[in-house]
């Protein structure tokens, strides 16, 4: 398995097209937008040259990570010879049940397609192909190329020999993989997200503001981000995305989203992607924090 195809140069599509190249697997990186994909392999550079300048690779190194990328803005041509298609495109279910319906078409049939998703079923993804078997969820945590954990996540027709492949695959990129069930949420975000979510309701209903609800997180608990800066690392739309699946898929109002939350989403406050959630980043993310300080409660 040398050749990898990966829907989406966002930030979690071109930390995954960074984590496969730089272990020497030629990556294709397919996005719809041409611009995207220059600034996803303008963000790789400056991510390598951080790693360069840290002394854990060389330059060398970092050529080769490149020579690696090919980018594309066509589905059909980048996936016909692959033998692992990794889609990270944005958490919608219906554009997920589109590009795999297409992938089944597109691919070889011994081709493994994965998702990235952080919370849709893969069971229900998989439903729109014909090789069940040979679909499964490959969850990354951000930044990629720096954290160890794989959430492997078996659909319903999953079967021993894709997990394997996928298991030990992950293992070959220096990862951690953990195989887990698909229920909504998996683990990563079954446990987190009702935490943001209660973080989110300390701040909604007054108890506390965002520099303190966090400190008490960070010194309280040994977290190395307070829960609040964490979902505006995330994206507050994805938390929300993420939330209402959790919602929908257990029926339980314990996942609902609090309507801070829905607010700041709507009114385009999406973290650190907008420059502006629970903190402020108009000064940078090293000063967030300070800023946060002297910002009144939402």
């Amino acid at each position: 398995m040398k050749n990898i195809a990966v829907i989406g140069s966002g930030t979690m599509g071109n930390g995954i097209a960074h984590t496969f190249a730089q272990f020497g697997y030629a990556v294709n990186l397919i996005d719809i937008n041409a611009d995207a994909l220059q600034k996803a392999i303008d963000t790789i550079s400056k991510n390598l040259d951080r790693q360069v300048a840290k002394g854990t690779i060389t330059e060398l190194d970092k050529q080769n990570t490149l020579d690696n990328l090919t980018t594309h803005t066509s589905l059909k041509d980048a996936v016909a010879d692959v033998d692992l298609v990794i889609e990270a495109a944005t958490e919608n279910i219906e554009l997920k049940l589109k590009i795999f319906k297409d992938l089944d078409i597109y691919t070889k049939p011994e081709t493994i397609l994965a998702s990235n998703t952080s919370s849709i079923s893969i069971t229900k993804i998989a439903a729109a192909t014909n090789r069940g078997d040979k679909v499964i969820g490959m969850h990354f945590m951000n930044p990629v190329p720096i954290m160890k954990l794989v959430e492997v996540i078996r659909g319903y027709a999953t079967n021993d020999i894709t997990t394997n492949i996928v298991m030990e695959l992950a293992k070959k990129l220096d990862k951690v993989p953990v195989e887990v069930n698909d229920y909504p949420g998996f683990v990563a975000n079954r446990i987190l997200m009702p935490m943001i979510n209660e973080a989110i309701y300390s701040l909604y209903e007054g108890v506390a503001g965002v520099y303190e609800i966090d400190t008490v997180m960070k010194l309280g608990m040994a977290h190395p981000m307070g829960p609040l800066q964490l979902a505006d690392f995330i994206g507050l739309d994805v938390c929300l995305a993420i939330l209402n699946v959790l919602h929908q898929g257990f029926g339980n109002p314990k996942y609902a989203p609090c309507p801070l939350l829905v607010n700041m989403v709507t009114a385009g406050k999406k973290g650190v992607k907008s420059g502006e959630g629970f903190y402020d980043y108009s000064n940078g993310v090293k000063d967030a924090e300070v800023a946060a300080k002297f910002t009144p409660n939402p």
